[in-house]
């Protein structure tokens, strides 16, 4: 069905594409004939409906409205098993957390940072995954009572994460939460996201309401439309007739998330198998958030997304994702994998 899927969206944005260039030929003739056109009595829409190309595009059309009735038919139960994806309730009576800070240069922020987790309830562990950071940051962390882990080189945020998660796996926490070390997440939004652990394995913030964003952040509209998007594509793939899906999506970027040590469990091998690999080969390459989420989906864990607060970044983005030429690039390579995994 993955191919399936794929096909259809890649159809989909190629129909639209040839009925925009259609439209706009059409408009393009009828501006410069106009006046034959008048004499010879006809319009732009007759110009248009007896178009031999347009008969083409509506059979071509409506071939993709079948395929996409097969495609809604196909998955009317589709992860639909009352064991794995509706209602179960299992209590963490008593919450130990492990915190997941990934840096790189992160000198201004890391002590703001790591006060902000440690001085939060239930908290564990907070384990530091640096990724060989050529300012103050490590020297920073040491005075903090965190386990540090330094790399040798810069391998990407990607690496970070799923070092940091493979390390979590040999603590006594039993719930993890992954956050970023650049100022914009809150410590406070854990006893958001914990309470919903009891329902669920995997809660994933997102940052699309705007009351909860201080002005000035780095999500601009272009980049709250791009992850809103996305996260529909992702939340189409897994779309299931019966319920609107088994996933509510609206943040595709957002990498703040709390797992149950239980849960992670059960994907660990995904951890370090072929698809993780391919994702930490270009260090810059973003997709742990779309990685882990979709490993999720795909072995049946249950997944919660709840508003988190947002805050400006505190000095520059590592990945270069700000400029709108870079996040464009980022996009792409988001919806590829969307549709390919």
């Amino acid at each position: 069905m993955g191919i399936f899927y794929a096909g259809l969206v890649l159809t989909f944005l190629s129909l639209i594409f040839i009925q925009i260039v259609f439209l706009l030929t059409n408009l393009y003739f009828w501006t410069i004939n106009g006046i034959d056109f008048i004499v010879q009595g006809e319009n732009f829409i007759e110009t248009i409906y007896f178009s031999i190309y347009l008969k083409w595009i509506g059979l071509a059309d409506g071939i993709w409205i079948v395929m996409l009735l097969a495609f809604i038919i196909k998955r009317k139960h589709y992860k639909t098993d009352p064991n794995l994806h509706y209602l179960k309730t299992e209590k963490i009576l008593n919450p130990k957390i492990c915190v997941i800070v990934p840096t790189y240069n992160e000198e201004k922020v890391i002590e703001q940072v790591l006060k902000d987790y440690q001085s939060q309830k239930n908290i564990e562990e907070v384990i530091v995954i640096d990724n060989h950071s050529t300012d103050k940051t490590i020297e920073i962390a040491e005075k903090f009572n965190v386990k540090i882990i330094k790399k040798n080189k810069n391998m990407g945020l990607s690496h970070s994460v799923l070092t940091g998660l493979i390390e979590f796996l040999k603590t006594d926490s039993n719930i993890v939460a992954i956050t970023e070390c650049d100022g914009t997440f809150s410590g406070d939004d854990l006893s958001k996201m914990i309470p919903y652990l009891d329902n669920s394995e995997m809660v994933i913030g997102t940052r699309q309401v705007q009351v909860l964003t201080e002005k000035g952040n780095q999500n601009s509209m272009f980049y709250v439309w791009g992850n809103y998007i996305l996260a529909k594509l992702i939340q189409i793939k897994y779309f299931s007739l019966t319920n609107l899906g088994i996933v509510e999506l609206t943040d595709v970027g957002c990498l703040y998330r709390c797992i149950r040590k239980d849960a992670l469990e059960k994907i660990k091998d995904n951890l370090t198998g072929s698809d993780a690999k391919k994702i930490i080969e270009n260090p810059n390459n973003g997709l742990i958030a779309n990685f882990l989420t979709m490993v999720a989906i795909e072995n049946n864990l249950r997944i919660v997304e709840i508003p988190i607060t947002f805050r400006n970044r505190i000095g520059v983005s590592k990945s270069g994702a700000d400029k709108k030429g870079k996040a464009i690039i980022y996009g792409l390579r988001f919806f590829w994998y969307i549709l390919t995994k």
